[in-house]
């Protein structure tokens, strides 16, 4: 039965004809609507406008994953000594718990305190101890003995020294075998500002690594992998994230197939910290959501929420319940977990998946040229490096919005407080970030985690702006833009909460004029606002008759610098302010005009 019998067929050239008759009466000339209107990643993958059958590369290997209708592992962090969080969360919906300990979380010895009460046969531990690591997993092993439970989990062994690394798997396989000895961490690559497929790339040369030393120390390639877990970041780009873990399978399928052996690949993935905002951070809810629903459809076996302020503070007990709350949501109303794949089959994801992990792999054998990763760190740092400069420009420029920050900013915010906590304390225990073991996030510093990703910075997507947020909040008076508005309110209405929500972004109050063409009217409101800097807001044909005597008249009333929003050059406006202008540019420029300290 042909259930499209009754409508006429479209084919890829109609789709053309269409798109170009748009494309020409927008004003853009081409004779290519799939190049006018393609979209690059900075993996290098080109996003088209549309795709067909013609599209879909042959049956990937375990692109689907091994995991079943049952939903993923709702896997909590915990960086604080807190018991009593811990049992909250088990009993509120998680399902598995990450302890982050050490220096800065919870120390190596209360561990055990921090695990009373957990049972270990139901709630899977991933430790993540860095050089405190064999300590950890010894205690791990001495409460499981002491309690006749076999531990399950992963000792969270990759970040430990290699021979670390490879004495526990060897123990892992032959005393516990619920229990795996590694997380192959790739989150540091992402925090650092690396694209998916650096992160991948990365990835996959430090698994790589891992089954050359454990093969080499006697165990089977089926051991070996047996022995590796993997994390990922997951961002609120929902179609990247679910790419990014279907690729991961693919690539790590290859691996093992080369290696003469077979093998699914665990995942965890973690919402992005480098998306997180500290400014209005409750939008951090929705991106949170965004990425645990991308990391369910994309098929983790486990995921991690963070709380929404783990930027400003240690997570209380309301941040902690919305974080697991987001899971129970998706799992528990949503069913997002009973449908496996359910991006399989897309003509769209399915191209994504296969040239994101083209290029990782690429990215790959490149590490591997060079000597694996110990020996590739310089190019590693220089290719990420390079990601990160990339979207820093777009961020500059707003081509990568951010909500509430560079784009929308609430400058009558109330800011979270930031109370300080003890370790131990139940006031303020929970999950803290990913990048920095037991508080809040702090941007610029060097990656905790130990091995190659040693020296990587950690960067936030917000950073430069809520810099400037900062700097403008920290004056006596909040720093002010003049809004010029020439014209009636329906002519000048557009281009002013442009150019207002410009400045805001860098925390920069602004004030209109009001309604008029009348230049001296205009800066005498100029004058008595006590500002310096003006923009000239209005429509181009009132600019034409206007622009040029308003700005005269805000120069003689001490204007030091005029922009103007929109089109045209004037006698008297300084600089434009534009759609795709670098906004981060605008507002230094801005607080060196205003003599804001930077």
């Amino acid at each position: 039965m042909d259930l499209a019998a009754d409508f006429p067929s479209t084919t890829r050239d109609d789709w053309r004809a269409l798109a170009l008759g748009v494309l020409r009466k927008s004003g853009v000339e081409t004779e290519s609507p799939e190049r006018a209107l393609s979209t690059p990643t900075y993996d290098g993958v080109t996003l088209a406008p549309l795709y067909d059958a013609a599209d879909l590369p042959g049956a990937p290997p375990f692109a689907r994953g091994a995991r079943t209708t049952t939903g993923w592992d709702v896997r909590q962090r915990h960086a604080v000594a807190d018991p009593e969080a811990v049992l909250a969360d088990l009993d509120n919906g998680v399902t598995s718990l990450w302890l982050v300990a050490g220096d800065g979380a919870i120390p190596v010895g209360e561990l055990s305190r921090v695990l009373r009460g957990v049972y270990l046969d139901l709630a899977p531990v991933v430790l993540d101890a860095g050089a405190a690591t064999a300590e950890a997993a010894e205690i791990l092993f001495a409460l499981a003995a002491e309690r006749g439970t076999p531990p399950s989990g992963n000792l969270g062994a990759g970040a430990a020294r290699p021979d670390v690394a490879t004495a526990l798997a060897l123990r892992c396989v032959a005393e516990f075998p619920g229990l795996r000895a590694i997380t192959v961490d790739a989150t540091p690559y992402h925090d650092a500002g690396g694209s998916d497929a650096d992160e991948l790339g990365c990835s996959i040369a430090l698994a790589v690594g891992h089954l050359r030393a454990l093969t080499e120390a006697g165990l089977t390639v089926g051991q070996a992998l047996g022995q590796l877990e993997f994390r990922y970041a997951a961002t609120a780009d929902q179609f990247a994230t679910i790419a990014k873990l279907r690729a991961a399978r693919k690539l790590w399928a290859r691996v093992a197939e080369a290696c003469g052996g077979q093998g699914e690949q665990l995942q965890h993935a973690v919402t992005s910290s480098a998306m997180m905002t500290a400014r209005d951070p409750y939008v951090n809810m929705l991106r949170t959501t965004l990425a645990c629903f991308a990391a369910g459809v994309g098929g983790a076996d486990a995921v991690t929420v963070q709380p929404f302020d783990a930027r400003l503070r240690l997570p209380d007990a309301f941040s902690r319940r919305i974080a697991r709350n987001t899971q129970a949501l998706l799992l528990e109303e949503s069913g997002v977990g009973r449908v496996i794949d359910p991006a399989g089959g897309s003509w769209y994801v399915e191209r994504r998946t296969a040239d994101l992990a083209e290029r990782a792999w690429a990215w790959f054998q490149e590490i591997e040229a060079a000597g694996g990763m110990e020996a590739a760190g310089p190019l590693v740092a220089e290719r990420v490096a390079a990601t990160r400069e990339r979207r820093a420009a777009d961020i500059a420029h707003r081509r990568f919005p951010i909500t509430g920050v560079s784009e929308f900013p609430d400058l009558g915010e109330k800011p979270l407080s930031r109370p300080t906590a003890q370790a131990g304390t139940s006031a303020q225990a929970g999950s803290a970030a990913p990048v920095e073991s037991g508080g809040p996030v702090e941007s610029g510093g060097p990656a905790e985690s130990g091995g190659p990703a040693s020296g990587l910075p950690r960067i936030t997507y917000a950073e430069e702006f809520e810099r400037l947020r900062d700097l403008a909040d920290a004056r006596p008076e909040r720093p002010k833009v003049f809004l010029a508005t020439i014209g009636p309110v329906a002519a000048h209405t557009a281009r002013a909460s442009f150019a207002a929500n410009l400045f805001q972004a860098g925390g920069l109050a602004t004030e209109t004029a009001g309604p008029g063409v009348d230049p001296e009217q205009i800066a005498t409101a100029f004058a008595v606002s006590g500002t310096t800097v003006a923009c000239l807001c209005s429509s181009d044909k009132l600019y034409a008759q206007h622009a040029e005597a308003v700005a005269a008249a805000l120069r003689r009333a001490g204007a030091h610098r005029i922009w103007l929003a929109g089109k045209g050059d004037y006698d008297g406006v300084d600089a434009r302010l534009h759609a795709g202008c670098d906004v981060l540019d605008v507002l230094r420029t801005t607080f060196d005009d205003l003599e804001v300290a930077r």
